[in-house]
């Protein structure tokens, strides 16, 4: 079995995230034409074909016999995929209401959740200094997000609509890593390269059945416009797929909750996606708030065990 090095997780992390950022401005460009289901549908839809291909690579070198694929494992995967579609819906959603990389920084206020539903569904225990690091940097992306004056009007809510969106997202987010975590540990002893790659393979494929069948029952319109619009569809697909690939590689190396705070750099590759793209300025605020992020996450990978 390779061993892998200290640093790979945050290396794949990194990575994995700047390939996301891709796939989120894909999906973002196909809300308007294909709606908010129709445009999640694309990241698995079109994603699984490449899943199933790094499925055929690694069994072609990895004895896959080895894993344990048991009912639990089946269950975990289950809780990751599905809270991956409705968080992955919710997150578009929020992207109508306010700009690509707010709505993105409100959704990444999953971090703490996903150190309370780490501890409580996995039993994995942070540290204070990693707990602190982790608040630090949430904190960033509240201070990015939040709005600089919030007046209650008599015809509106008091919290934007985006904000629920984006943190709702968030929570979902955070309970589909867990899931995610929970169905690689599932797996046994084996190479963690494969306990990633199968829980991808097997995650996409369920998703796709649930949300092929929704849109076949509902609204097949939109699955004939998924189809039609196939060519920016494939990007999504394959970019989401690769982004997953890395991101689950990570998720088999650390816990769910250091993952995700260091995933917080995705803030910068939205930022600079909004910027350049979408001609949406940086505030100074929003600038305090990504030099606190980068902070919290600093200091969790200068403190945290790798």
């Amino acid at each position: 079995m390779i061993e892998a090095p200290a640093w790979l997780w945050i290396a794949c992390t990194v990575a994995g995230n700047g390939v996301q950022t891709i796939r989120n401005t894909m999906q973002r460009s196909l809300v308007d034409s294909l709606g908010t289901v129709g445009a999640t549908h694309v990241r698995f839809l079109f994603g699984l074909p490449f899943g199933l291909l790094f499925l055929a690579a690694m069994a072609f070198f990895v004895d896959l016999r080895a894993l344990d694929v048991s009912w639990r494992f089946v269950a975990w995967a289950a809780m990751g995929g599905l809270f991956q579609i409705t968080a992955t819906a919710a997150m578009l959603a929020a992207m109508r209401e306010r700009s690509f990389v707010v709505a993105i920084a409100y959704v990444k206020t999953e971090p703490l959740q996903i150190a309370l539903f780490g501890f409580l569904f996995l039993g994995e225990r942070l540290s204070v200094q990693a707990t602190l690091a982790i608040s630090v940097a949430t904190a960033g992306v509240l201070l990015m997000s939040m709005p600089v004056r919030v007046v209650r009007e008599a015809a509106g809510p008091l919290v934007p609509r985006a904000a629920l969106l984006g943190v709702a997202s968030g929570a979902m987010f955070a309970l589909s890593a867990v899931g995610l975590r929970g169905a690689i540990l599932a797996l046994g002893e084996a190479p963690f390269y494969a306990r990633a790659t199968v829980t991808l393979a097997v995650c996409l494929s369920l998703q796709t059945a649930v949300l092929t069948a929704w849109l076949a029952w509902r609204e097949r319109a939109v699955l004939r416009a998924i189809f039609r619009m196939w060519r920016p569809s494939l990007l999504a697909g394959a970019s989401g797929a690769l982004a997953s690939q890395l991101l689950f590689l990570a998720f088999s190396l650390q816990t769910a909750a250091a993952v995700r705070t260091v995933g917080l750099s995705e803030i910068l590759f939205a930022q600079a996606v909004s910027h350049r793209l979408f001609s949406q300025r940086t505030t100074r605020r929003e600038a305090i708030g990504m030099a606190t992020m980068v902070a919290g996450v600093l200091w969790l990978l200068a403190t945290a065990p790798v």
